[in-house]
């Protein structure tokens, strides 16, 4: 079994813009650092790693003010070296300038702490003959170096330990569907821009549970969870950031309902916490209470039914990028590409429609 490498010492600076309201010092750090958690930055605080304008500070519960300047001194594994690896990718369309892949559950989509290969980018820097790819090469490489745009691929804030060459958009590791992947440098502003101004066409198709009377729309705010900062919520007005979703019902069974979802904005974890606050979590979802029986009998041979469907999941949600559209960076032309349900997927809407048909 491989080990994760020495740590390191990392210096994390951070400067308290005006106007930030009143907040601890655990809080705000846990907010702006990645991959952070209160409980561990609470034990940094009290453990003296942590600077004030100068001063060491030891109480986890001092306000943060309006032009503090704030120093951590955080212990973290080596920056990331991208290795490619000959993974299978299903490529559904590729030219000079771009891919578009179809992803399969199972695989993160960049590498990261916890992810140091098996991942996309990975898959991605060896089809295109790549070879390996760390930050510091991010900064003096172009897209003819590697084969996949650049610009855009370092670290994205101090201590941000990913590389994402090609990357302009994401799938949570146990969503399924295409993905476009931008080849030059040229072609990663063109489609980054289009996806800010929501001109990219994005619809998923999702198995969720209870019944949908007809097509809808949720809005609002998501943000962290405050109470479990790897979940995403939905927040008061004006926290964290505004999203829409629309949906229509594609077919309906005696308990659940497969639906088209179409992605108006793209914040993490959108649609799943969307369809769950509505009370129709998708269906296999252990994040976001999907992976219990929600609607119907949980007793008997349904449990065992359900339990069966949720295996076949492997588990994951039912979650599908089923479509996906752009226009062209260099050519001008609309592309539009359709990917069908996975097998899992079709298997357990499969199962449905012949045990529990609306």
């Amino acid at each position: 079994m491989s080990q994760e490498p020495d740590k390191i010492e990392t210096i994390i600076e951070l400067d308290v813009p005006p106007g930030q309201s009143p907040v601890r010092l655990d809080v705000y750090i846990t907010d702006k650092t990645a991959n952070a958690t209160r409980s561990k930055v609470q034990r940094g605080i009290k453990d003296g790693n942590v600077d004030v304008n100068g001063e060491t500070v030891t109480k986890v519960s001092t306000p943060v003010q309006p032009g503090d300047h704030i120093v951590c001194r955080v212990m973290r594994p080596p920056p990331i070296e991208v290795v490619p690896e000959d993974i299978p990718l299903d490529v559904v369309y590729e030219d000079d300038t771009l891919l578009v892949v179809n992803k399969p559950a199972g695989m993160v989509v960049h590498p990261a702490y916890g992810h140091r290969s098996g991942t996309l980018i990975n898959a991605l820097l060896h089809h295109v003959g790549a070879g390996p790819l760390a930050a510091d090469d991010v900064e003096d490489s172009d897209d003819d170096d590697v084969g996949l745009a650049t610009a855009t691929a370092g670290p994205r804030f101090d201590g941000d330990p990913t590389i994402r060459p090609g990357l302009v958009h994401r799938l949570d590791k146990d969503t399924t569907g295409l993905m476009v992947v931008a080849k030059t440098d040229i072609a990663a502003a063109h489609l980054g821009q289009q996806f800010a101004e929501r001109t990219i066409e994005r619809r998923y198709l999702a198995l969720v549970w209870g019944g949908l009377d007809g097509p809808g729309r949720v809005e609002g705010w998501l943000g962290r969870s405050p109470r479990d900062r790897k979940k995403m919520s939905v927040r008061p007005e004006g926290e964290g950031k505004w999203a829409a979703t629309t949906y229509e019902p594609v077919e309906s069974f005696a308990h659940t309902a497969l639906v088209r979802f179409k992605l108006e904005t793209g914040r993490t974890h959108q649609i799943r916490v969307h369809a769950a606050s509505v009370g129709h979590p998708v269906f296999g979802d252990t994040t976001y209470g999907g992976d219990r029986i929600v609607y119907g009998s949980a007793e008997g041979s349904r449990k065992a039914f359900v339990r069966n469907l949720f295996s076949r999941l492997g588990p994951r949600q039912a979650l599908h990028a089923a479509t996906l559209g752009f226009v062209h960076p260099d050519t001008g032309d609309v592309h539009s590409f359709e990917a069908p349900l996975p097998d899992d997927m079709a298997w357990v809407v499969g199962r449905l429609r012949g045990v529990e048909p609306g």
